[in-house]
């Protein structure tokens, strides 16, 4: 009994220089994969943002939903089509869309983080004008498909402020208000760059950046961004991981401290990544 007590007290005090450099800092967590539908993985996952906010750190939650929006659309009958991995998105797909992330995905989400004791509030990019979108560029049959033109980040502040975990529907608007559906990376991106995060974590279905695809023992621990287009122009990286790459380059260029793709099928991959030496996935650095 006295020696898992001591073991326990041990762990605390690993965690203790890990706690006292994030006390008060932000970190962003983009949250998608196989964490989102396993019931357990979510609940631990829950369980991790709540202890970062207990701790004094201040999580803000970034989120996808593609299974779901995939299974709503399913039932309409309305088929889905992708382009380079991005959904293409005509008016009733974004209503769809919109409606699956901005109330389905985020509520529960923020159902998720109240059973495990923290205090949450759900919004997309279009509440206090935080996401201001534009189509993608060049790719007018991407419909409703857009990118972040910029991010006004005063409602993300003011929930911060008063105690509540922003937990955030990557949604955008434009000029005459038209709803964009964006992918989530990339939201993520640019909002640890508003926020000046000191760390953007990506929940993946990958134990990180990988040599070999086939091999996870061939993980890639840490890597310079300007390593990365040689990963690239090698195969190394393509499909799937692209927007998560061009994520972690615009976080990190972008003045985003430490940025990380971990694997969220890990139980408590949050916590093993923000509070032990060893950390999982694969870090991304400047220079």
């Amino acid at each position: 009994m006295l020696e898992a007590a001591m073991k326990k007290a041990e762990v605390l005090v690993e965690a203790l220089p890990y706690i006292k450099d994030f006390y008060g800092k932000r970190v962003l967590v983009k949250y998608g994969g196989a964490a989102m539908q396993d019931c357990d993985l979510k609940e631990k996952i829950m369980q991790d943002i709540v202890l970062m906010k207990y701790v004094g750190m201040h999580p803000i939650v970034v989120h996808g939903g593609g299974p779901e929006i995939n299974a709503m659309l399913e039932q309409l009958g309305i088929v889905s089509t992708f382009i380079d991995g991005q959904r293409v998105t005509d008016l009733k797909t974004m209503e769809i869309v919109e409606m699956v992330l901005g109330g389905k995905v985020n509520k529960q989400i923020v159902a998720g983080l109240h059973a495990s004791g923290g205090k949450a509030i759900g919004i997309s990019g279009k509440d206090g004008m935080l996401i201001k979108a534009r189509p993608l560029q060049g790719q007018a049959e991407m419909g409703f498909t857009g990118e972040v033109e910029s991010i006004n980040p005063m409602i993300i502040e003011t929930l911060i402020e008063n105690g509540y975990i922003p937990v955030i529907a990557p949604i955008g608007f434009d000029d005459d208000f038209n709803s964009y559906n964006i992918n989530a990376d990339l939201v993520a991106a640019a909002i640890a760059v508003a926020m000046k995060a000191d760390k953007l974590v990506l929940l993946t279905d990958v134990p990180g950046l990988l040599r070999d695809p086939r091999a996870p023992e061939s993980l890639i621990s840490v890597v310079r961004v300007s390593e990365l287009q040689d990963y690239m122009n090698r195969g190394i990286i393509n499909g799937g991981m692209l927007p998560k790459i061009r994520c972690c380059i615009e976080a990190v260029t972008g003045g985003v401290g430490r940025t990380h793709i971990i694997d969220g099928r890990v139980p408590h991959s949050i916590l093993l990544e923000v509070f032990t030496k060893e950390g999982i996935g694969t870090m991304f650095v400047n220079e």
